[in-house]
Formats: structure tokens, sequence, C-alpha cells
């Protein structure tokens, strides 16, 4: 079987059910940029496995999970027909996996100190890939957002998006922590030394 199939070579692709659109439909933006979101995800993870293998191993699981969601939610999202009839087995997003996302930033959050101002991103370098991936997802949700106004989208995608870019806040502050680097703390221009 060959990848390439000559198929798209008009700028149009298939939805699951076989529906043509443009690949400049809001739908496929979602979820191209949920792929982009996943693909982030994948280098964040790859990064911190290259460094020390102690300090990430419970995040690193944390973010496979998370690639395996997003997977779901793409598939999801590629199928035009939500709520009807799921034919073909599509997965589907369900608001446990964002229910999830919430025990999991609330494990995460246990190890750090309450946040009392607003941090810029950065830090560490493991600490500013989660920020990237972080806005990734920002854009993501604004995609699937504006999607939703204009198609019929599962609204549990919209919840679990939402909860990622949270997670991935917390988790780059955590990755602060653990590097023993403090978070950077926002100054207002009125506040700055002159």
């Amino acid at each position: 079987m060959k990848i390439y199939t000559k198929k798209g070579d008009k700028g149009e692709t298939d939805l699951i059910g076989g529906k043509r659109v443009s690949k400049s439909d809001p739908r496929i933006m979602a979820y191209g940029l949920i792929d982009e979101l996943n693909s982030n995800i994948g280098l964040t993870i790859s990064f911190l496995n290259s460094k020390n293998t102690t300090l990430f191993p419970d995040l690193i699981d944390l973010l496979i999970k998370i690639q395996n969601d997003l997977f779901a939610i793409g598939s999801d999202l590629a199928d035009p027909r939500y709520p009807m009839e799921n034919q073909y087995a599509i997965s589907r997003t369900d608001e446990k996996m964002a229910s999830y996302l919430e025990f999991a930033i609330d494990e995460l959050d246990k190890e750090l100190l309450p946040i009392k101002f607003f941090i810029l991103p950065g830090g560490s370098i493991e600490s500013s890939f989660l920020h990237v991936t972080r806005s990734v997802a920002r854009r993501t949700e604004t995609a699937v957002a504006a999607l939703s106004k204009s198609q019929t989208i599962n609204p549990a995608i919209l919840i679990y998006l939402n909860r990622l870019s949270d997670l991935l806040f917390v988790a780059a502050r955590l990755a602060n922590k653990r590097n023993g680097i403090e978070d950077i703390f926002w100054e207002s221009s009125r506040h700055q030394k002159t």
C-alpha cells in the first residue's frame, strides 16, 4: 500500500463516512491542530526521556496516555456524523477522560506551592517545552471552539482540551520544581524597577 493516494492533490480530503471537504474546512483545521498538539507532546516526551530518567517517569506515562486520548479525539473530530450512530466504531471522547486529567492535575499540584502571581513561561528547558505545548493546546482549543459554532461536535472534546492546557501548566511548574528552578514571576511595568 502506497502512502500517497493523490486524492488530495486538489485540496480536498475525505472525512470519516466518505464526505469530501476542502482541506481548509474548519473541521480539518481543528483535527490538524490535534495532530500538531500530539506531535508537540511527543517531542516533549522524547526530551524528558533524554534527561535524568528518575525525574519525570510519572509525567512521561501521563503524557503518553494523553497522546492516546488525542488520537481518539482526532478520530472523533474526523467523523462529522456525531451524535448519530457510530457505525465505524470510532473512538469517542467522553467526560471520564477530562475527569482523569482533573485527578492528574490534583496529584501533580500536591508537589507545588500555591501560586500567588502570574508566571512567565520558562525556567528549565523541560518547563519551556511544556509551556510551548500548553500554548499549542490553547490554540487547538480555540480552533475546536470555533468549529463548534458552525458544526456539531462532541462537547466532551472542548472540556478535555480545556483541562489539558491546565494540566500542561501545572506540569511545566512541576518540571521547574523537580529541576530545582523557581518559576519566573511576571512583573507588571508599574512594578518594575527603573
